[in-house]
């Protein structure tokens, strides 16, 4: 069973180097953390597991890497400017600031509401002010002078640098429809967030993709655009079930009402998991039909097209975006791998059981305690593994205390040289070592010469 609450996850995060509280030095800074080094192997293994199989996997997709700070009519033409905006209100007795439409949806807890029906501060029950809407986006300047036409605005989302990088892909890479832009990287939006750990952010990291297609025969009943639609939702779910070991229990996918879509979707979906706190958003998959290359080619003043040479026509594709939250799914990971059980000695352990491809250490080499005579042998096997995978070297501490602080951070396998393995009393060693398994606390013992073999077997996807 994952964690009961998020209180255990934030600790350990915390204590063992995956997650820290921003600038924690200075008192904190709200909504914004930093990744350890734990943190940091287990963010990119969840990165490389999703281009794996977005990218590398298939022969229908590319990737790419757009500029961050973007021109600013790329924000007007997708809407962004005009439209991204949430309701804030104030309160005035402790003036703190609130997402009038979270307070109503119970994400701060049960609702307040004074006699006339309305919504009280969270906080301390006081009056809120009038809902008022701002834009989400972070401005930034452009040069030396802060002016108007020097604004710039920091994206809060992947998606636009692949649509307007489409046609530059097209004449490269001489890609025929459909098929597929990647692209993962930090975005930004300066949004009233719930508290929720690394749920929602000031700063976060996605992993989106934009699939062209050709545009439907019939715009009003696009049957197979929405059927391409289904198998990527399909797709999207297998991967969190399949890759990463979510308990497909704690999955489910929850299409959109009509009246929640973006105008411009002719369907979206949901991909959710069963947080402590409720259901919640690990992906959305979006058929955003033909709007935001149409939308950029208005703006531009040159359309952006698809010569089709079937038909010799020029066509605006339509596109399928499925657009995961790559810190929200390391959230994920952590809650669902955190385990208690007991150990070998019938005593309390905590585990994190993540598969083996995205935990961020595979192997641990532990000598059976500080001595001399261990350390060479030990070094050597650490020499020889670190190469190959993720390896950490821990000769503190008992060794029972060392098998639990590796269980702790999730690590699959453990290697302890001994006395047997270097000999002792002027008895030679067998040049063996002991590998322990993190999930079955089963112990076996291999030669040193065949432990990479070994390895590789027991660390599969690695």
């Amino acid at each position: 069973m994952p964690a009961k609450d998020l209180d255990t996850i934030v600790s350990l995060a915390k204590r063992r180097g995956f997650v820290f509280p921003a600038a924690e030095l200075y008192g904190g800074f709200a909504n914004t953390y930093d990744y350890g080094p734990l943190g940091v192997e287990l963010k990119r293994n969840i990165r490389e597991a999703w281009w794996r199989s977005m990218v590398r996997e298939r022969d229908d997709v590319v990737g790419l890497d757009a500029a961050l700070i973007t021109h600013p009519r790329v924000w007007v033409a997708s809407g962004h400017v005009a439209t991204f905006h949430d309701p804030l209100a104030d309160c005035k007795k402790c003036k703190m600031r609130w997402r009038v439409d979270h307070i109503a949806e119970g994400q701060y807890g049960e609702p307040k509401r004074n006699a006339a029906g309305e919504l009280l501060c969270p906080n301390d029950g006081g009056d809120l002010t009038e809902p008022r809407m701002f834009n989400l986006m972070f401005k930034t300047q452009v040069g030396t002078i802060a002016d108007d036409e020097n604004v710039a605005y920091l994206p809060p989302e992947t998606a636009q640098g692949i649509f307007i990088n489409f046609e530059n892909v097209v004449a490269s890479m001489r890609r025929k429809l459909p098929f597929g832009i990647a692209q993962s990287r930090v975005s930004f939006r300066n949004e009233i967030t719930p508290g929720k750990f690394i749920f929602r952010t000031l700063e976060f990291e996605q992993m989106e993709m934009e699939y062209f297609c050709f545009p439907p025969a019939d715009r009003d009943n696009p049957e197979e655009y929405l059927a391409l639609h289904r198998e990527w939702i399909d797709y999207r779910l297998a991967w969190y079930r399949d890759t990463l070991g979510i308990d497909a229990s704690r999955l489910r996918i929850r299409y959109h009402e009509k009246e929640e879509l973006s105008h411009y979707s002719a369907g979206t979906a949901d991909i959710e998991y069963l947080f402590p706190w409720g259901w919640g958003e690990l992906e959305g998959v979006a058929a955003r039909t033909d709007f935001d290359l149409g939308a950029h080619g208005k703006e531009s003043g040159k359309p952006i097209t698809y010569f089709d040479e079937d038909t010799k026509q020029h066509i605006v594709p339509w596109v399928i975006e499925p657009a995961a939250g790559l810190t929200r799914t390391l959230a994920v990971c952590m809650l669902e791998a955190y385990t208690e059980e007991p150990d070998e000695k019938g005593e309390d352990r905590v585990v994190l059981k993540f598969k083996p491809n995205v935990a961020p250490i595979k192997v641990a080499v532990l000598p059976l305690s500080k001595n001399e005579a261990l350390r060479p042998t030990a070094r050597r096997v650490y020499e020889m593994i670190r190469p190959v995978y993720m390896t950490q070297y821990d000769e503190t501490q008992s060794i029972g205390r060392r098998y639990r602080r590796q269980d702790e951070i999730g690590t699959p396998l453990c290697v302890t040289v001994d006395f047997q393995t270097v000999g002792e009393n002027g008895v030679a060693g067998d040049d063996a070592v002991t590998v322990r398994d993190r999930d079955s606390q089963e112990q076996i013992r291999v030669p040193i010469a065949n432990l990479l073999n070994v390895l590789r077997d027991r660390l599969p996807g690695c």
